[in-house]
């Protein structure tokens, strides 16, 4: 089993001694109990850590020395996950699954047919809970290198991350492109977007057509919004040396 993950600021991890204190102390004391002597993962999400041995923990901290310094490269290619925004709780699902199989940058799409929509205070709060859940799912995960929440995205910003790409796939269930015939590059951005659970139009399709984006399709059966990004992310990244 590979050692637990503990987030502190960069500052801290130039330090050899570190001290986890706040939310991090009380999980790694009361939730993983983790006893002297024993190692664990510090991050600062950046692609920077240290492998770290307990020297001694208290009420709601611990004091640990670095053992080791680590360092996660910048993924190439990066993947780029624009996911429609799905109703409820489908949201934190969806950021959750992309960030436990490598998402490097999730992008809210406020797509014609949402169920939901984000204005005001709701978006703010929205936008919290989607960066929580990545951070929490990135730890879960050992991930370095935690995945970037953007602000959300309408249609026209959308195409210009997609004709910015060095690949850009539309998941549609209408395509006749099988996902895994795609040639991933091995460089530079690839966009991944998936729609709404009203589908996506055939203005955004097209729309997104003209700037280069290919529409793919997973299989026979229709995927939920908040899992075809998933298993579209799955297929690509197998493909690439990012999974050896």
């Amino acid at each position: 089993m590979r050692l637990p993950v503990f987030v502190v600021t960069t500052d801290a991890l130039g330090h050899d001694e570190i001290e986890l204190a706040g939310d991090e102390g009380r999980h790694a004391v009361t939730v993983k109990r983790l006893r002297t002597g024993e190692r664990l993962v510090v991050t600062d999400g950046l692609g920077t850590g240290a492998v770290c041995v307990v020297r001694a923990t208290g009420r709601h901290s611990t004091l640990v020395d670095v053992e080791d310094r680590l360092v996660e490269p910048a993924p190439q290619p990066r993947l780029v996950v624009v996911q429609a925004i799905p109703k409820g709780e489908h949201g934190e699902r969806a950021v959750d699954l992309l960030t436990e199989v490598g998402a490097d940058v999730i992008v809210p799409w406020a797509a014609s047919r949402n169920v939901v929509t984000w204005r005001g205070d709701r978006e703010s709060k929205a936008l919290a809970r989607w960066r929580s859940t990545a951070h929490a799912a990135a730890k879960q995960a050992r991930r370095l290198r935690f995945p970037e929440i953007t602000e959300v995205r309408r249609t026209d910003q959308v195409r210009a991350l997609v004709g910015d790409a060095a690949l850009a796939l539309v998941l549609h269930e209408d395509a006749s492109l099988p996902i895994a015939e795609v040639d991933v590059p091995l460089s530079g951005d690839v966009v991944l977007v998936v729609g709404p659970e009203g589908g996506i139009t055939d203005d955004e399709l097209s729309a997104m057509e003209m700037e280069g984006a290919r529409a793919v399709r997973m299989g026979p059966t229709v995927l939920r919004s908040s899992s075809a990004g998933l298993a579209a992310a799955a297929t690509l990244l197998s493909r690439t040396p990012r999974w050896p």
